[in-house]
């Protein structure tokens, strides 16, 4: 299933556009790789697509069990490695919005997180942290 179409753009900048909906994003080498970092770098990307799909599948989990997350956040930290150039880690320090979630639903969605398909996509070689801390919803908001 072909799901985007991906034009170089010049200047170092790409465009993808995901056909079924239209939206596009936009790429820029980062200023440490003789780009001038004007928008995520295709490795920036892939960091934040990890963090991107651990809240979609727990937000698939938190809708079956009748959790509410929204608000929850996170950030995300990308290491990279040389010879060859690669991302060799990812950090990513997630928030979960707390509105009374359980000991075992908090377990849920913490294996949730753990196991979704993009991290379970990654070479074994990466280093991926999750630091992950459930805060009261009222913090959040």
């Amino acid at each position: 299933m072909i799901v985007s179409k991906v034009t170089y753009t010049g200047k170092l900048h790409t465009e993808a556009v995901h056909l079924a909906s239209g939206s596009r994003i936009q790429t820029d080498a980062p200023v440490d790789n003789h780009g001038k970092g004007e928008a995520f770098s295709p490795t920036d990307l892939l960091s934040s697509s990890l963090a991107c799909c651990m809240f979609t599948m727990m937000g698939i989990v938190a809708e079956r069990h009748e959790m509410d997350i929204s608000g929850s956040y996170a950030s995300v930290e990308k290491i990279m490695e040389s010879d060859p150039r690669r991302v060799g880690t990812i950090i990513i320090r997630m928030t979960i919005a707390d509105r009374g979630l359980s000991e075992k639903q908090k377990e849920i969605l913490e294996h949730t997180a753990r196991t979704c398909p993009v991290l379970l996509s990654l070479s074994g070689e990466m280093v991926k942290e999750l630091d992950l801390s459930f805060e009261a919803a009222a913090a959040i908001d």
